[in-house]
């Protein structure tokens, strides 16, 4: 009896040594891939915004690594961005880092502007030097999809009156004055901006915008896990995070359009 007992216990200690070194090696695995992934995003970057550089010309390439050149590059870029924007009549965003400002224009007509209270973005985004992201981050971006904790079109189901009689003006309270006011921006070539409203005055406040940043962590992950089951480098997506007063958040994400465009300018 106690020979099995011992070989049961031997079986479970051999077993239970055998998961542990598979998972720290899944674990080791799955760091090398994440640790990849923005190098990959980086050369992707590259290849699609980074100036053709003629490697027979030297000083070709002097010019395009110069800062001046650099900085009229992204100012250059920036106004075409806008211009574009300008000329599609809709609702558009600007976001400026560099004065910490952000927009709603329409056809170039500033109608509502706000006071970035914060900010901070991927290193690879505050590569300033980089001829790529800086004509990337100088086209405008088109939203592909929302994440929120509001709504982005408030509904209001009401019965109509059956005469003038028992008519009665709406009363019902905008409870998304109170609501926290946090949301995620996915846009094309695989950015993201994050808005968190600057209140977080109330536990409650803090407590949702945790839960937000847990989700999007949580599919963060699990999107990563398939791809690396698959031996995929999961995706990386650079971001930018802003605060901004609650009221001009939510009017901000209200205000541009499902699929709208972002203008940014570092």
């Amino acid at each position: 009896m106690e020979t099995k007992d011992s070989k049961i216990r031997h079986f479970g200690k051999i077993t239970f040594r055998v998961l542990i070194s598979i998972l720290s090696v899944f674990i080791i695995y799955y760091s090398i891939m994440s640790m990849l992934s923005p190098v990959r995003k980086m050369e992707e970057i590259k290849k699609e915004f980074g100036a053709k550089v003629n490697d027979k010309n030297g000083v070709d390439r002097q010019v395009v690594n110069d800062s001046s050149y650099l900085k009229f590059l992204k100012e250059k870029a920036f106004l075409q961005s806008r211009i574009l924007m300008a000329e599609s009549d809709s609702i558009y965003l600007i976001i400026n880092l560099e004065d910490s400002t952000t927009n709603i224009e329409i056809s170039g007509v500033v109608v509502y502007k706000s006071k970035i209270r914060g900010f901070k973005s991927s290193k690879i985004l505050r590569t300033d030097n980089d001829n790529a992201i800086l004509s990337m981050l100088s086209t405008p971006f088109t939203i592909l999809h929302a994440y929120a904790t509001i709504k982005k079109d408030p509904v209001m189901i009401k019965m109509a009156p059956k005469d003038t009689s028992e008519y009665k003006p709406d009363v019902m309270p905008d409870t998304s004055i109170t609501e926290p006011v946090n949301y995620i921006l996915e846009m094309n070539r695989g950015i993201r901006i994050y808005v968190y409203q600057e209140e977080n005055m109330k536990f409650s406040d803090r407590i949702n915008q945790l839960s937000f940043d847990l989700q999007d962590r949580l599919r963060d992950t699990w999107s990563a896990l398939k791809r690396v089951a698959v031996f995929k480098i999961p995706e990386y997506h650079p971001f930018i995070k802003i605060r901004l007063p609650r009221t001009d958040a939510k009017i901000i994400y209200r205000a541009i359009p499902k699929n709208g465009q972002i203008a940014v300018f570092n």
